[in-house]
């Protein structure tokens, strides 16, 4: 089993890779189309910060082809709401298309204010932006908008690594079996410190984790749909790239992540 087969992310009906990969680190836009056409890589993460050149000028070439393939994400972190429209309608023209397909409402520990729902809600009456995303750190504001039926929020976006894994406890058990949200995740190598031969257990530093290994342990939950990569290279990309191939891991490597894990976050 790999994780290259797509899947659907949630009640959105999208079908996604296993991986996303975000703009804002300076991934290049070669490797953006090779992860596309050799990898079957098409969730791609746009967002506000400047090392974003590759990722626009890929998807602009992409989207002349297979805009039907493709699913792009735009964030917002404007609280006020008032800068939300002015600031997605600019990402569509950047990118040359007219409608995103998710949109990001970030860094929420709660469920998002009228005031940025409002404007949000109405770029998804308008056809802007198909589907409403929300990111956080705090997980209770999760299990807060799946007990309330009337939630806009179609896809969580949750900090899940081997040393943060307290969704498996306060998110992923709440899930419901049908018409459940899509769930993507960030930080899979808790930016960078689960890859780190400094931070493993003494018995582990000659062989810290890889960054396909922290993929694949987030992969291997059955409610995670997709897990964002934030390369800055083409090579950083590539070994994000291996985890679709070596698919879940097995129990003993599941044992010795979570170890190292418990380590890190100690």
């Amino acid at each position: 089993m790999s994780f290259r087969e797509h899947v659907v992310l949630g009640r959105t009906g999208l079908d996604v890779s296993r991986l996303g990969i975000a703009s804002g680190y300076g991934v290049p836009d070669h490797a953006v189309e090779r992860a596309f056409h050799e990898h079957g890589v098409n969730y791609f993460y746009w967002s506000a910060p400047r090392f974003r050149g590759g990722m626009r000028a890929a998807l602009q070439r992409l989207v002349r082809g297979h805009r039907d393939q493709l699913v792009i994400a735009m964030q917002s972190y404007d609280h006020s709401g008032l800068l939300l429209r002015w600031m997605h309608e600019r990402g569509l023209r950047a990118l040359g298309i007219d409608c995103a397909d998710v949109l990001i409402l970030g860094g929420y520990g709660r469920c998002p204010p009228e005031r940025v729902l409002g404007p949000a809600l109405k770029l998804k009456e308008q056809g802007k932006v198909r589907f409403l995303a929300m990111s956080g750190h705090r997980r209770a504001a999760f299990r807060e908008l799946l007990q309330s039926p009337s939630s806009p929020i179609d896809v969580f976006m949750v900090r899940y690594n081997a040393a943060h894994r307290g969704a498996e406890t306060e998110i992923f058990p709440h899930l419901p079996a049908e018409n459940r949200p899509g769930v993507t995740t960030y930080t899979a190598t808790r930016w960078g410190q689960l890859l780190k031969p400094a931070k493993m257990p003494p018995a582990d530093r000659e062989r810290p984790l890889t960054a396909a290994e922290c993929y694949r342990f987030v992969l291997t939950s059955p409610h995670v749909d997709l897990c964002m990569t934030g390369p800055s290279s083409a090579a950083h990309l590539e070994e994000a790239l291996q985890a679709l191939d070596a698919g879940p891991l097995s129990d003993e490597e599941l044992a010795r992540v979570r170890r190292i894990g418990d380590h890190v976050h100690g």
